[in-house]
């Protein structure tokens, strides 16, 4: 399916720099939000962290389609997962950072993601 590039080629290590950030940077700040004991300072403050993370994505995604160009891989599935969570779970506001937007949508356009959102009930069928 071509979701990520050769084995030891620059763009494959490209591609884990993607997914590590993802996992570094946004999981980490995101995942302790969805804690019932975590208090709303300690909320507030990993929220002000993931938003500077996304504002970084927004620059990044400046005249591409996905993380790395034109081609959807693996981390655009789990950088669209993050975004679900922090717009529809979290109440993130996102609509200032417009490569962001935009990248949602195209990601969430795509007929497999679709798929997979309505299997997962976060879709309803058309």
């Amino acid at each position: 399916k071509n979701l990520a590039p050769a084995r030891d080629s620059a763009e494959r290590y490209k591609l884990l720099e993607w997914l590590n950030y993802i996992t570094t940077e946004l999981h980490k700040n995101l995942g302790p939000m969805f804690s019932p004991v975590l208090s709303d300072d300690a909320k507030a403050f990993f929220k002000d962290r993931a938003m500077g993370k996304f504002k970084y994505l927004d620059t990044q995604l400046a005249g591409r389609d996905y993380l790395m160009g034109k081609q959807f891989t693996v981390a655009d599935g789990y950088l669209f997962t993050m975004l679900m969570w922090a717009t529809d779970r979290l109440n993130f506001d996102l609509s200032g950072l417009h490569n962001l937007t935009a990248y949602k949508a195209r990601v969430a356009a795509r007929p497999k993601v679709q798929e997979a959102l309505t299997k997962e009930g976060l879709l309803k069928a058309a």
